[in-house]
């Protein structure tokens, strides 16, 4: 099948676009604060889940990233079924369903009862409830940002897809927050008695305000019925063919492009916490609250990226970051080793290290829209971004503490984050100058 036929976008009204930006993007903030509050508690997690008499610390941590891998190779799933819903019957049926789904698993999780009370069932009803947040998670991402780059006005796509990002920022460090409150706040008796609950159970007024919002939204409008002239340049932006062979590609480059944001966002503002608790002297409420700095970091980039990338182009904005991962993951990670680094050193460094990742997830979710065109947006954005999430992001904590366990060498977080950055450079380097300036079909 060929090109499709590019059309400019319709005028859109501030209004319709901010509504949509608030709507598409709250979703975003409930699914990423669930993940933050489980990254951030995996060693409470792990203690009341996977923990057997026998078996030791660390085993219960491998099995509590395993449950959290698994999360993520449900998205691709997700990313099918929900996005072939969001591209035949529309983007607000999809989102709506989804942030409703992702809101029941993550409640579930904190009424779950443990090992201690019911055996060997607990760690599988975790499991199921994962598989769940998994599937919504899935859907989420394609449909949140075709919703939002295709309500953004002229010229805007890249910071408008970057509130996708910044709502994953917020919901990390809101997640993180909470977590860092709660081991303040109690004893460490009662924070794994009962207190790490109280994280999951927020979730529920934040999801029913996202489902409120969703429910009153209205499709994006469609392209206007005048053609558009192909760019000068070659092949109009978003205008791939969508033939299975053709779509399977793009979703493969898609991957490759993204892959350095996915391992390096999941190592350092998911893992880390966990990550500086093995290392001598750092106690679980430095690591939460270094966890929290990477995600200022993070989100503090983020909005500017998208931004500058809508005036420069998405390709130098998103190799600045992969090539900054590549280079000082591991001076970074060092820092953070030494006993004899100040405290101003460490919190440096951890707020450099999110700030890169940001430069990466700031232009990502405009980059992605504009590969695939309308009637396969959903399904094809969503899953490049989930394919890449299974591999690189919930892998991350299985591979680095299985890595770490086997060779003792603690420096496996920075050499996984800048392997997989390095090969992200190769895949960014065909992105065309101009896409970020031509219609979206």
């Amino acid at each position: 099948m060929g090109p499709l036929e590019l059309r400019p976008a319709d005028v859109r009204r501030p209004s319709s676009s901010r509504r949509a930006l608030l709507a598409g993007s709250v979703g975003n903030l409930v699914e990423w604060y669930e993940f933050g509050v489980y990254g951030s508690l995996a060693t409470v997690i792990a203690a009341n889940f996977f923990r057997y008499e026998g078996s030791s610390g660390a085993e219960a941590l491998v099995a509590t990233y395993a449950s959290f891998a698994l999360a993520f190779f449900f998205r691709p799933v997700g990313a099918v079924v929900f996005g072939r819903l969001g591209d035949r019957l529309g983007r607000r049926p999809a989102l709506v369903v989804v942030v409703g789904l992702m809101t029941l698993a993550t409640v579930l999780i904190g009424l779950l009862p443990t090992r201690a009370a019911i055996g060997a069932a607990a760690p599988w009803l975790l499991t199921l409830a994962r598989a769940l947040q998994g599937l919504s998670a899935g859907g989420e991402f394609g449909g949140a940002v075709s919703f939002m780059t295709e309500y953004a006005p002229v010229g805007r796509r890249g910071l408008y897809g970057a509130w996708q990002s910044f709502t994953v920022a917020l919901g990390l460090l809101t997640g993180a927050g909470t977590a860092a409150a709660l081991a303040g706040a109690l004893p460490a008796g009662a924070l794994y008695a009962w207190g790490w609950r109280i994280p999951f159970l927020l979730a529920l007024p934040l999801g029913a305000v996202a489902l409120w919002l969703r429910t009153a939204l209205d499709e994006p409008p469609p392209p206007s019925a005048a053609p558009a002239a192909a760019p000068a340049g070659g092949v109009p932006v978003g205008s791939v063919p969508v033939g299975p062979r053709e779509l399977a590609r793009a979703v493969v480059l898609g991957i490759g492009r993204i892959m350095g944001w996915s391992a390096a966002g999941y190592t350092f503002l998911v893992v880390l916490p966990s990550y500086l608790q093995t290392t001598p002297g750092t106690s679980l409420r430095e690591a939460l609250l270094a966890t929290a700095l990477a995600n200022v970091g993070f989100a503090a980039s983020i909005l500017p990226a998208g931004a500058l990338s809508d005036r420069i182009g998405r390709r130098p904005v998103m190799l600045g970051g992969a090539l900054g991962v590549t280079l000082l993951a591991l001076p970074l990670l060092h820092v953070l080793q030494s006993p004899g680094a100040s405290p101003w050193a460490r919190a440096g460094a951890v707020l450099l290290a999110g700030a890169l990742v940001g430069l990466m997830a700031g232009p990502g979710p405009a980059m992605l829209a504009e590969m695939f065109p309308r009637r396969v947006r959903c399904t094809g954005l969503g899953l490049a971004y989930a394919l890449a999430g299974a591999v690189f992001s919930g892998c991350a904590g299985l591979v680095i503490t299985a890595l770490i366990a086997r060779t003792g060498d603690t420096s496996v977080p920075a050499y996984y984050a800048a392997g997989a950055c390095a090969l992200s450079c190769c895949a960014l380097l065909g992105l065309r100058g101009q896409g970020h300036r031509e219609p979206l079909g």
